[in-house]
């Protein structure tokens, strides 16, 4: 039975990259790091978070890493956690670069010394190519980050390059352009945007505040992009690969589709907010997957109106359990952002008119 190691197992990829391991016969375990408040709801979601064996562990932390490496012992390492969100990147440009740039050294120099043979994937993304001018973007286009985010990630990029050559390491980047689901996060604006549609077609929100409406992005369906990762692992030569589309859409189309969706206009409910632009944003990410279908033989299928349609109806269903009283996985109750949104635009009357306390809810949001 193969072993693997999924790094950051309870983001977006992580755990639909431990179903797929799980169905192809896969010992799999993850890390995560301690917090105040556990965040397992995805992998509860996908319902195998009784299947993957957790192990606590932190990129920062050189000993974890280490722990984690030998309690796995792994034939196979995918390193998806990151400090992930760009805006974030910003405002923790230290703290990013420890654990984007530096957390992958870690685990190249652990291989390194055990002399194992571990395969090593990171997690790389189209952020890299930031102000590059080359559309669409191959493997081979220069890489101008506009981010520290997208900075530390250069760094991870070119250290695996290096362990590959220096030390033969097998070490593969794949580079994703963006890629989401009903599991991301709400800090990411695809996912407030089908979130907030929701709330909005259900009479709890009134209007969706948006930050920049203009760049384009790849947009493709994770469940989908954790193949390649997989795929990328069983080459017999590790190597560096785009995973998109090769199609843009503007964020305001997005949001077009969301409320299309729903039978809504979206011109009615969003506002343009430049409180939430940030300080230097890359207009257009293209990948090229042309390496990928060729070498990997992998293909995106889900289209980008499927995709968006997908997040909206997830999102609805869960705020129309959420009507009901049902109980289930989820992590808007937890966002500070829909807190805020709840206790601001919901009053405890129209809660209990949606038959709230008659459910038996508690009434925390007040």
């Amino acid at each position: 039975m193969k072993r693997a190691l999924i790094t950051g197992i309870t983001g977006q990829d992580g755990p639909y990259l431990a179903q797929l391991l799980l169905h192809k016969g896969y010992k799999v375990f993850g890390t995560y790091r301690r917090v105040s408040t556990p965040n397992f709801w995805r992998l509860q979601d996908l319902g195998i978070v009784k299947q993957v064996t957790l192990i606590p562990a932190d990129l920062s932390d050189m000993s974890s890493l280490l722990e984690a490496v030998t309690i796995s012992d792994p034939q196979e390492i995918y390193n998806l956690a990151a400090q992930s969100f760009v805006g974030s990147s910003f405002d923790q440009p230290l703290f990013t670069t420890d654990i984007d740039a530096s957390g992958s050294t870690r685990f190249l120099e652990i291989i390194r010394h055990l002399k194992k043979d571990i395969r090593f994937y990171q997690a790389s993304t189209s952020e890299l190519y930031g102000a590059s001018s080359e559309i669409p973007q191959h493997e081979q286009t220069p890489m101008i980050p506009n981010s520290p985010y997208a900075a530390a990630k250069l760094h991870s990029f070119h250290m695996c390059r290096i362990y590959r050559h220096s030390y033969g390491i097998q070490a593969s980047n794949g580079i994703l352009f963006n890629h989401e689901s009903p599991l991301r996060g709400l800090e990411f604006v695809t996912r407030k945007i089908t979130n907030s549609v929701a709330k909005i077609k259900l009479g709890l929100q009134k209007n969706l505040p948006l930050g920049n409406l203009s760049p384009q992005r790849d947009w493709g369906y994770a469940p989908e992009y954790v193949k390649a990762m997989w795929l990328m692992m069983q080459q017999p030569k590790a190597d560096d690969y785009i995973i998109a589309t090769g199609e843009t859409h503007a964020v305001s189309e997005f949001a077009q589709e969301a409320f299309a969706a729903v039978g809504l206009n979206w011109k009615d409910y969003v506002l343009s907010d430049k409180r939430l632009h940030r300080p230097l944003d890359v207009h257009q990410l293209c990948g090229s997957p042309q390496k990928a279908e060729t070498v990997l033989g992998w293909k995106p299928k889900v289209t980008f109106n499927e995709l968006v349609k997908i997040m909206v109806a997830a999102d609805l269903k869960r705020w129309k359990m959420f009507l009901d009283g049902k109980a289930f996985p989820w992590d808007a109750p937890n966002h500070s952002h829909e807190m805020d949104i709840i206790a601001r635009n919901v009053t405890k009357d129209a809660y209990r008119e949606a038959g709230y306390k008659k459910k038996g809810l508690k009434e925390r949001f007040f």
